[in-house]
């Protein structure tokens, strides 16, 4: 074995950070970004779609093309191209820039988490340390989002919201002399193929229905070009379906799907993200605009939700996972998340962090954390070896996709409430400012309801579902995938 693996593994888990506190450290910065580049309150959500959009749509390209062409080779592009799209955000000169930046993160982003996961496992080939290596990488992908949070209020505060997208940089090219130096690897697989078409049908489907909620803010639902959007989204993803049934090397084999209990994880995954990745972007706004938090004030904020996800999977899901169902874990998850969803919407102008923010935080963080191990778990158990991988990264998939469709449906409907509750309420000049602000918050309190009932939604699929019987006593509980990005 080789005695500099140790270090190997923190090139590895260095990259795989880099990409899981990118979908968190803009977050913060948004508020900042979205007054120096003057976007609308409709299109600054596209700094976080575009992101999790081209990971999501990728993700399982990106396995494919550490297969063909090597994984510590895929490794290396996918580090050089996220430095690079990363430098390019953060020296946008206007939205579309900042845009189009964030998607090429994202693209790389595909090809870097893939094969970080892939050079994990052949790294360490002893099942012992195998479990201790997947254990630390999966701490620091867990606790990427809060570090995200942090990192970036640090950043936005004490140097500027650029900034959040440049410490890619360093950190890229760090790993990338760490990757050449200390990462070891097969050559590629001359058998493998790349599914184009499937990769064009997936991900154009998904960008009309995304670009279709986006577009429904300015225009109204019944707009034509909104109808019209959503008409070729759906179309698109019909044909990605049918041509998955006659690929020679299908990009998501639908074996995978049709089975009952691993297509509820995925349904239920991809509906629990919605809720939570909306509740991202409303409450960084709510600190830092309606209570005048300051970028690190607001990290700060959200570490309560980042330790409860982590107490609620590590310290009851995976206990009791090998003792009941996992729709006993999933169901009663969704539930308490929802139920902090349905808390935050009392929310108003002058709401108390500690007596109304905090509990609804703490409600969410621990159903989140409860309904992430068991799908996790349930989604890989049982899989055939050859299909571990496609399998895993669907999940990340749905979770990704989850959170583009999440963030779009979202900012949509609290933008449009915004501007209905201005428009019928703002009839004295003199109190414009006190209108916007409850107009606001009002439009995230409706958002924030839609989002509760997703929630619900999640729970029921997951009842309905997800039927497999808890493992028998003494019978090992499925692992759950370190690269959750919980």
């Amino acid at each position: 074995m080789d005695p500099r693996r140790w270090w190997g593994l923190v090139i590895i888990a260095l990259a795989q950070l880099m990409v899981v506190l990118d979908a968190t450290i803009v977050n913060i910065a948004l508020p900042s970004a979205q007054q120096d580049l003057g976007m609308s309150n409709g299109n600054r959500q596209w700094v976080i779609t575009a992101y999790t959009l081209a990971f999501g749509g990728l993700l399982l390209l990106g396995g494919r093309v550490a297969d063909l062409v090597g994984r510590k080779r895929t490794f290396v592009i996918g580090l050089i191209g996220f430095a690079a799209a990363s430098a390019l955000g953060g020296a946008a000169v206007n939205s579309g820039m900042l845009f189009g930046a964030r998607a090429l993160q994202g693209a790389f982003a595909a090809l870097l988490a893939p094969s970080a996961l892939s050079l994990l496992t052949t790294t360490f080939t002893d099942p012992k340390e195998r479990g201790k290596a997947f254990g630390i990488y999966g701490a620091l992908a867990g606790s990427g989002s809060a570090i995200g949070f942090i990192v970036g209020g640090v950043l936005t505060e004490y140097l500027n919201w650029r900034w959040c997208l440049y410490v890619n940089v360093p950190i890229a090219i760090i790993a990338v002399f760490g990757a050449l130096a200390l990462l070891h690897d097969r050559p590629g697989r001359t058998d493998a193929r790349l599914d184009v078409p499937g990769v064009v049908l997936g991900c154009g489907g998904l960008v009309a229905i995304v670009y279709g909620f986006a577009e429904a803010e300015p225009r109204g639902w019944t707009d034509p070009l909104v109808l019209a959007l959503f008409a070729a989204g759906v179309a698109l993803l019909a044909a990605f379906v049918w041509w998955q049934t006659r690929a020679p090397s299908p990009l998501l084999p639908l074996h995978i799907i049709k089975e009952r209990n691993r297509a509820g994880c995925f349904l239920t995954m991809a509906l629990a993200v919605i809720g939570m990745f909306g509740l991202f972007l409303f409450m960084t706004y709510y600190l830092q605009v309606i209570l005048g938090y300051s970028p690190v004030k607001t990290g700060l904020a959200f570490l309560p939700l980042t330790v409860a996800i982590i107490i609620g999977s590590t310290q009851v899901s995976a206990r009791l996972l090998q003792r009941v169902a996992p729709r006993a874990l999933m169901v009663p998850g969704m539930v308490l998340a929802a139920g902090g969803m349905i808390i935050l919407t009392q929310m108003t102008v002058d709401s108390s962090y500690a007596t109304e923010i905090l509990p609804a935080l703490l409600l969410m963080g621990f159903g989140m954390g409860l309904t992430f191990m068991p799908v996790f778990a349930t989604a890989t158990a049982g899989v055939a070896p050859e299909d571990s991988g496609v399998t895993s990264a669907t999940v990340n998939t749905s979770q990704q996709v989850g959170g583009s469709i999440g963030t779009a449906l979202l900012n949509t409907i609290a933008t449009t409430s915004t501007t209905t509750y201005i428009a019928a309420h703002l009839r004295d000049p003199a109190r414009k400012a006190q209108v916007v602000a409850e107009g606001t918050v009002h439009g995230y309190t409706v958002a924030i309801w839609w989002a509760a009932g997703i929630m619900l939604l999640a729970g029921l699929v997951a009842g309905l579902m997800v039927t497999t019987k808890p493992p028998k006593h003494g019978a090992p509980a499925p692992a759950p995938v370190p690269e959750s990005v919980a």
